[in-house]
């Protein structure tokens, strides 16, 4: 039995030693990598040639490759004019030099992205890309260049829809059903950082439903760590399988570059948008003519009111339809048409989407007490246009 075990352990090791002198010498016989050796006589360990769509990696390939052809370069340019020159204040120096040292004209150049939504031509970009533009000029990733024209904008929303000419052929994105996005899932940022060329970067969504940012009057962005730098405004956020789910807008930095916080307006709002621009050249939205103020806690207690839900009326427009319904400065909005009013970004976006000449039923706190007033909606005035 003794003799039988003898054997049984050296036939064991010498099948180990002979399986270690195999893996270090000709690996490529047990499988697996195969050993080349290089130029320089050192071996290295390279993986089989074989079929490269049949690799196991990590890839978001197909989805880039579906939504690049979608997202074209912008650029634009705008006629500014150059400073004065101080002297030309002076009568005597005029007198010399005439108004050759006073003001003139200057070109100035600007870049963005766009995402294409339509085989009719329908560009969707940042209102913040073109506003104010003279000249606007589309490149598509194949290189061809075109003339745009602005359809509409909405500056409210930072949302601009352009047209170039339908024989252009490009090919429209593909839009994600609106509110299907979640926090942790990973979407592909497409544009054209600083002008560098097509770029795309990739992260997850960070957050959604961001307000209270300042960026917008109408605020309900996606946050991600996707890098979105200057340039990109206008892109495409995209989801894993290449469809739309955002437009990429601004970004939170302190260098001017990505720092890992930016944002898109989600494909719900961006779509709203859209078909309001091309069927009637501009967005309409519910106004009643009121200023509203946040209820901070100190507020609610001198309020005696159960929590800082609601919004605050600090002010109604006289002759609005607010006025006219019977809102008074002090009111407290609580509700509309039954939707909670949670606070005042939540009331503006509300009212902004009833239809204007409907008769809708705002519940409000007063003196205690709570009341349901009638209110017909108006048309929401065009905000006035910024000091360029």
């Amino acid at each position: 039995m003794r003799r039988l075990w003898l054997i049984f352990a050296q036939a064991v090791t010498i099948a180990v030693a002979i399986l270690f002198v195999l893996q270090a010498f000709r690996p490529g016989w047990l499988g697996g990598r195969g050993v080349e050796t290089a130029n320089s006589g050192v071996q290295i360990l390279q993986e089989k040639a074989g079929d490269p769509d049949t690799r196991q990696v990590a890839s978001f390939s197909g989805a880039a490759q579906r939504a690049l052809p979608s997202v074209v370069h912008i650029f634009t340019t705008q006629e500014v004019q150059s400073q004065r020159n101080p002297l030309m204040n002076d009568p005597l120096f005029r007198h010399f030099f005439g108004d050759r040292l006073g003001d003139e004209k200057q070109q100035r150049a600007g870049l963005g992205s766009g995402v294409v939504v339509s085989a009719d031509g329908y560009i969707l970009t940042n209102n913040h890309v073109v506003e104010g533009a003279d000249q606007i000029e589309v490149a598509a990733e194949d290189g061809r260049k075109f003339k745009a024209e602005v359809v509409g904008t909405d500056p409210e929303s930072d949302l601009a829809v352009l047209r170039i000419p339908a024989s252009a052929k490009l090919s429209p994105i593909i839009f994600a059903q609106p509110r299907t996005l979640k926090v942790g899932d990973v979407v592909l940022a497409i544009g054209n950082p600083f002008g560098v060329g097509q770029t795309v970067t990739s992260g997850i969504v960070s957050a959604l439903d961001r307000t209270h940012l300042g960026i917008n009057t109408f605020e309900d962005f996606i946050q991600t760590d996707a890098a979105i730098n200057p340039g990109n405004s206008g892109g495409a956020l995209v989801d894993s399988n290449g469809a739309l789910v955002g437009i990429n807008t601004a970004i939170y930095s302190q260098s001017g570059g990505s720092m890992g916080i930016g944002f898109a307006i989600p494909v719900s709002l961006a779509q709203n948008v859209l078909e309001q621009i091309i069927k009637t050249g501009g967005v309409t939205r519910g106004w009643i003519g009121v200023e509203v103020q946040e209820i901070t806690p100190e507020l609610a207690e001198s309020f005696k009111l159960p929590d800082s839900s609601g919004a605050l009326i600090a002010g109604v427009v006289r002759n609005a339809p607010a006025d006219k319904a019977g809102i008074k400065p002090g009111d407290i909005l609580v509700a509309v048409e039954d939707k909670p009013i949670k606070d005042a970004q939540v009331m503006l976006e509300v009212i902004a989407a009833q239809e204007p000449g409907r008769a809708v039923n705002f519940t409000l706190r007063r003196n205690g007490k709570q009341v349901t007033l009638p209110v017909s909606i108006g048309k929401r005035p065009k905000p006035a246009k910024q000091a360029q």
